[in-house]
């Protein structure tokens, strides 16, 4: 596919780049290949880690990456031994060429609209309490559903990059407010104290929020924190002074259960655990789980049934996260 078809007098566009000579005046002609290589890279930050991903010898990228840079004139990445940094010119490249890569992706989209069966692969990115206590045990419903699906959970307690193709789905606890991200809220969720048995029946149940100071507390990992959602404790106790750190939801559910301490845990993660004990249940924290795409990703049918899909089935489990 010829990028100038798409995006005519995308070299023009590239404003006060340095000319090299042989380049005034000339026609740029740039195929499709040359850019989805340079979205890789740009994405990876690395020559190699992007022939990685598009199954390439690691000296083609590099050649293919010269190439592309000559027949625009300008550099779009300072390399050096740690990686590949987009240039200033190349950041403004990176967001024509996401244009050019939406318009191919939605052609590839139209000619395969009219095939009934959804295939291929989709990625979502969710953090561990949610991907791993929720979605996990419920996605198996989405491949019976598309026999020719094939779907990836990546629960990981951090953030994705979406522009960086990291997931095709992000769950966030936080709507993101910059980048060409389509996000709508996917459910309200609950938050609660709760501690095991045995540690209430050795060490005493708080009567208020005051008396949490006496007791050992289970938190985040502070310096961690990918969201200042995830900071907790302060909104039920000042001093909230946690004794034991766990950079995982799932973690503090299992830490909280063992007697290990009082810990703010999700209530739909908690609420039907045998082993846990409510702590002053009238204290409540409440959050938000979003489901965000990148724009680029609206025509791709196998993405937005996989989008269909989480908003069914948590529509369908609202009761659960409140």
């Amino acid at each position: 596919m010829n990028a100038a078809a798409i995006m005519p007098g995308i070299g023009h566009q590239l404003k006060n780049k340095p000319e090299r000579a042989g380049h005034r005046g000339k026609q740029i002609d740039m195929n499709w290949d040359d850019i989805r290589i340079f979205l890789a890279i740009a994405r990876t930050g690395q020559i190699l880690a992007a022939a990685r991903r598009l199954g390439l010898n690691h000296a083609t990228v590099a050649r293919r990456l010269t190439s592309l840079e000559d027949s625009i004139g300008t550099r779009l990445f300072d390399r050096s031994t740690s990686g590949c940094l987009l240039t200033e010119a190349g950041s403004r490249f990176f967001d024509r060429a996401e244009r050019i890569e939406a318009e191919a992706v939605a052609a590839e989209a139209d000619l395969t609209n009219n095939t009934p069966e959804i295939s291929g692969t989709v990625r979502i990115g969710a953090p561990d309490g949610f991907g791993v206590a929720y979605l996990a045990p419920r996605l198996g419903k989405l491949t019976e559903k598309h026999p020719g699906l094939t779907v990836q959970l990546v629960p990981v307690p951090r953030s994705f990059s979406l522009s960086r193709r990291e997931a095709d789905i992000a769950v966030t606890i936080d709507r993101p407010e910059t980048g060409r991200l389509v996000a709508g809220k996917l459910v309200d969720y609950s938050l609660g104290l709760y501690a095991s048995k045995t540690y209430l029946e050795s060490r005493g149940t708080p009567a208020s929020a005051s008396n949490l100071i006496d007791h050992d507390l289970i938190g985040y990992v502070e310096d961690l924190l990918y969201s200042p959602s995830l900071n907790y404790g302060t909104e039920i106790l000042k001093d909230w002074t946690a004794r034991f750190e766990i950079a995982s939801a799932l973690g503090q559910t299992e830490a909280v259960r063992s007697g290990a301490g009082i810990g703010i845990l999700h209530d739909f993660i908690a609420r039907d655990n045998a082993d846990l004990v409510a702590v002053l249940p009238e204290i409540k924290l409440h959050r938000a789980y979003w489901m965000v795409t990148h724009e680029s990703s609206r025509p791709l049918r196998h993405v937005a049934a996989a989008q269909d899909f989480l908003r069914d089935q948590v529509a369908r489990d609202k009761a659960i996260f409140g």
